[in-house]
């Protein structure tokens, strides 16, 4: 079987995607350590992809920002990879049903729902109290998601050479 080079371009531009994904997880994880926008990522990305920044993030921040290795830590860990996995699933639901601009930013809102409510079931059923789930904070969130949405939207599209248009339509799944 041999490649053409339009298979070799397209692998060579999902590689760099990916690349581009895990480089900006590096950078958001110095910027915002556990705040990591996963909404943001996951409604762009694909579920492998997703796992890799939340995979990335952890290594960042036990590697380099010193996260304490105590039973909740390594807990919180593990809940935000699955929150951020659902969280991509949803965004993934709503791209494939609508096409476009209008499904992405629809995946981007249900992803940062989806995230959102799961991290405050988690954190009202473990205990922590949900005092720091304030209107306040919950915008400064969403906010950081929705730039960390529009940022990685915009290199992909530039990236991939298609307009903004045409960037969720033929989202992997």
């Amino acid at each position: 079987m041999s490649l053409t080079l339009s298979t070799v371009s397209k692998i060579n531009r999902r590689a760099l995607w990916a690349a581009t994904f895990i480089a900006a997880s590096v950078l958001f994880s110095f910027a915002w350590a556990c705040a990591l926008p996963l909404a943001g990522f996951a409604a762009v990305a694909a579920l492998l992809l997703t796992g890799a920044v939340w995979l990335t993030n952890q290594a960042m921040g036990f590697l380099f920002l010193h996260y304490p290795t105590d039973p909740t830590t390594l807990f919180w860990g593990g809940a935000l990879g699955v929150v951020a996995l659902l969280s991509c699933e949803s965004a993934g639901l709503l791209a494939r049903r609508f096409p476009g601009l209008r499904g992405g930013l629809a995946a981007f809102l249900a992803s940062f729902v989806a995230y959102e409510s799961l991290i405050l079931a988690v954190t009202a059923a473990t205990g922590p109290g949900v005092d720091h789930f304030t209107a306040p904070v919950v915008a400064q969130i969403f906010f950081i998601n929705l730039g960390a949405f529009a940022g990685l939207l915009i290199l992909k599209a530039a990236v991939a050479n298609r307009d903004l248009s045409e960037t969720f339509a033929s989202r992997p799944t």
